[in-house]
């Protein structure tokens, strides 16, 4: 993987968020060179708890210390810690960040540069309400059947954009501090909510692209995924010359986009991966220059 470019070097970010978009929005600023510090209540963060493996690389660089933020000692740390924090990164309801005494208006006059990403489950009122990635998901059509998302998508998608926000945030000041001669950049608050992720997530099932009847949702021979001879291939031949390969490879007749969708194209193709067992579909794949990644069953 290539190295990020570290356009957050210089920029300190504060997270008080626990389990995972927090966390994971933290990891991306340290990829891009921020200062990362954590504070985390004496119990530790939960994943901590349910899965070491990925707590130890979502805090890797990151200086973890602990503090009761409900206890006077937890919040003089928190506010030594904020006196000299460019960004702040939260995960909390509005209502728990106003327990703290981590309202914006507080905040923003204690501590005028310093901006607050603040990461919530929905946006406006739908903040006090509880929810977790799978109900975002599900909210959005993510959820078809019984089964469980592969991923957590509202989650890492909702850290890609806290960590976007921490990153606009920094621009945002250096702006004003570049270009205004103002020698005291003011800081901004900026709201990331899961639901929205979630929604940005599940557009091309709302334009009908992964739907049954759409392109990539299995309605194109070429953009399935087949049972083969020892295990499942995942074929992506979608633009006309990989389809061409395939078919010429399947011995199925298709001559055009549309024949892709005929169900004759269909059974020619899954018959012709049955015959075939995954290290052969691997050589097909080279040198046929086809798009195709075999699984075990």
């Amino acid at each position: 993987m290539a190295r990020p470019l570290r356009v957050l070097k210089g920029v300190r970010v504060l997270s008080l968020a626990l389990n995972l978009p927090g966390p994971a929005g933290l990891m991306r600023c340290r990829q891009m060179g921020a200062t990362c510090i954590k504070l985390e209540p004496p119990t530790g963060d939960p994943m901590g708890h349910y899965n070491k493996d990925a707590y130890a690389q979502l805090h890797e660089g990151v200086k973890v210390i602990s503090a009761d933020l409900k206890a006077e000692a937890g919040q003089k740390i928190l506010h030594r810690e904020l006196a000299r924090t460019d960004v702040l990164l939260t995960s909390f309801r509005p209502s728990a960040t106003a327990k703290l005494g981590l309202g914006w208006k507080k905040l923003h006059t204690l501590y005028p540069s310093l901006s607050h990403v603040a990461i919530v489950g929905a946006p406006g009122a739908g903040a006090q309400e509880p929810g977790h990635d799978l109900t975002y998901l599900a909210a959005n059509g993510l959820v078809p059947g019984l089964e469980l998302p592969a991923t957590l998508y509202a989650d890492m998608s909702g850290s890609i954009m806290a960590s976007e926000a921490v990153l606009k945030a920094a621009l945002m000041q250096a702006e004003r501090y570049g270009g205004s001669g103002d020698t005291h950049p003011r800081g901004a608050f900026i709201e990331v909510a899961l639901s929205d992720a979630a929604a940005y997530v599940a557009l091309p099932r709302q334009w009908g692209l992964t739907q049954p009847r759409g392109a990539v949702g299995g309605a194109h021979a070429g953009y399935r995924v087949y049972p083969c001879k020892d295990g499942r291939v995942a074929v992506a031949a979608l633009e006309p010359h990989f389809a061409a390969a395939l078919c010429a490879a399947a011995g199925a007749a298709a001559s055009d986009m549309r024949a892709m969708f005929a169900p004759a194209t269909h059974q020619a193709v899954a018959a012709f991966f049955l015959t075939q067992t995954r290290k052969q579909l691997d050589r097909l794949a080279v040198d046929k220059d086809i798009p195709l990644h075999t699984m075990q069953a």
